[in-house]
């Protein structure tokens, strides 16, 4: 049925591509609470002009972030290869600014990209992107929320509520080196026929212990540690 001469026209919403709409690093700086002994957190990420260099950090424990000018302030729990980068999707943010009564920032999770036009929650572990010209990174990890998230977000029962949500965002590790700014485009270059994505893991390993034994699907794209426990899930699942 066609709209009559004087009917308002409803706008069509704009499909964009898969883009990296910002790229965001922070300085460490001191908070009231946080896990880190040093009372130190690296969150606070701001939206940064012009190509950022990106490589892998190194192992856990003595790498951080693998963007140049990023701070990762504990090294216990963060940063190093298989949280090299962390993305999460401006769609995510703009659904979380109604329930929680404010605008969010680009950067205000602690994501080093800020992405539009893809779902992060469906990317599968060891999913590998081209971003821009040269840089490749391979999804390796959900985001699991944390005391010092919560409280640099200053919302109570924060934990839960993000965890009850299950969009986490993806961390990546670095396949190949390379720079990223805002606008690059991002080009899925290969997508594993396994079900597991960071959605499905995030739910297995907290709000849906059902699911672990099919996490092994992932096999070596999984880090090392959740590799063992995938096995060890799958082995003492019912025959």
């Amino acid at each position: 049925m066609s709209l009559s001469p004087g009917a308002p026209r409803v706008p069509m919403p704009r499909v964009l591509p898969p883009t990296v709409l910002s790229v965001n690093v922070g300085r460490a700086g001191a908070v009231a609470r946080t896990d880190a002994p040093s009372g130190l957190t690296g969150i606070d990420k701001r939206p940064v002009g012009g190509p950022v260099a990106v490589a892998a950090p190194g192992p856990r424990g003595t790498g951080g972030s693998g963007l140049a000018g990023d701070t990762v302030a504990d090294l216990r729990f963060h940063g190093g290869d298989d949280q090299a980068v962390y993305a999460y999707a401006r769609e995510d943010l703009d659904r979380w600014e109604p329930a929680l009564g404010r605008s969010l920032a680009n950067g205000v999770f602690g994501e080093n990209l800020t992405t539009v036009g893809v779902d992060l929650a469906e990317v599968r572990i060891g999913e590998r992107w081209r971003v821009g010209r040269d840089l490749v990174l391979e999804a390796s990890l959900p985001r699991i929320p944390c005391r010092t998230f919560a409280d640099w977000l200053r919302e109570e029962g924060w934990v839960r509520r993000f965890t009850a949500e299950a969009r986490s965002g993806t961390y990546f590790r670095v396949i190949a080196p390379g720079e990223v700014r805002a606008g690059d485009g991002i080009e899925v270059v290969h997508r594993p026929d396994h079900e597991v994505s960071t959605g499905f893991l995030f739910r297995a390993l907290t709000t849906a212990p059902e699911l672990r034994p099919r996490v092994v699907a992932a096999g070596d794209a999984l880090p090392a540690k959740e590799l063992a426990k995938a096995r060890a899930w799958a082995a003492a699942a019912p025959a």
